[in-house]
């Protein structure tokens, strides 16, 4: 996502300007606290995963949130979905979550929805997320980057093939994924020194040759607090993660890091 993108109008405040792009995945209320299928609801599931999407359309938040939802699903989650950030001030209902999953490129975010999520964080819920969704979401809050760990500043070549380097070959994120190639945005970050890096990237230097070497974290994660996130910078469409299988692993497996849901040593395809 280029930084001088034109904003989309802040997608905070209705959901009436983006209905065709929810329309297919949830019914209209801002935040439905529905279980998506009848076998889930009769396991009466135990935790609670929240999927926030918004923002600009280019990356297909719902899709790919969608994707992910039926992963959780078929672990006995309860998935709540909500199109609107005010669901950040919810103490009540962020109680109950393990983790929300949000994909929610540019926006706006207020004091307050800011405020609410690190709160949340702090507290012991997990958060989770990919590419602009997470890591180019809320230019406007400090208080927000601060909590992911990074921010988006350029893809340098727009889309390019590239490859992925696993740092950390003996955490459960990444254990039995090898290095893998894909097509798609390469972020170039600024990311705290902080966080625990598990996949890079190299950038060849075009089209800016001064960055030619320069060794990029992809996928990260960090505690917050009680709480944890993660993050990983590939994922720019729904595309992205049907065509590649390691890289809709990670995400998955640190989706479930997040929600302190993952076992020290993941098995079967699903993980």
């Amino acid at each position: 996502m280029p930084p001088n993108r034109t904003r989309p109008p802040n997608t905070n405040k209705q959901l009436s300007n983006r209905q065709s792009l929810v329309s297919n995945v949830a019914p209209k209320p801002a935040t439905d606290m529905r279980i998506f299928s009848r076998k889930t609801r009769a396991a009466a599931p135990t935790r609670t995963a929240l999927l926030v999407g918004g923002g600009w359309p280019g990356h297909q938040p719902w899709e790919c949130l969608a994707l992910f939802a039926a992963s959780l699903e078929q672990r006995g989650y309860r998935i709540i979905r909500s199109d609107s950030l005010d669901v950040y001030t919810d103490r009540s209902l962020l109680s109950q979550v393990q983790v929300a999953v949000q994909s929610w490129t540019m926006g706006e975010i207020t004091r307050q929805q800011a405020d609410g999520l690190v709160r949340a964080v702090e507290g012991g819920m997990g958060l989770a997320g990919w590419h602009g969704g997470l890591g180019d979401a809320f230019r406007n809050s400090t208080r927000y980057q601060f909590l992911i760990g990074g921010q988006f500043v350029a893809h340098p070549g727009g889309i390019r093939r590239y490859e992925i380097h696993i740092e950390k070959t003996d955490d459960p994120i990444t254990r039995g994924i090898s290095d893998f190639s894909i097509r798609s945005e390469q972020y170039y970050m600024h990311v705290d020194p902080g966080v625990d890096v598990l996949a890079t990237t190299v950038f060849t230097g075009k089209p800016y040759p001064w960055i030619a070497g320069c060794r990029m974290p992809v996928a990260w994660k960090r505690t917050w607090g009680k709480g944890r996130v993660f993050y990983c910078s590939v994922g720019h469409n729904l595309a992205d993660f049907k065509r590649c299988d390691p890289l809709r692993r990670i995400v998955l497996r640190g989706i479930l890091w997040a929600a302190g849901d993952l076992p020290p040593t993941p098995s079967g395809e699903n993980h």
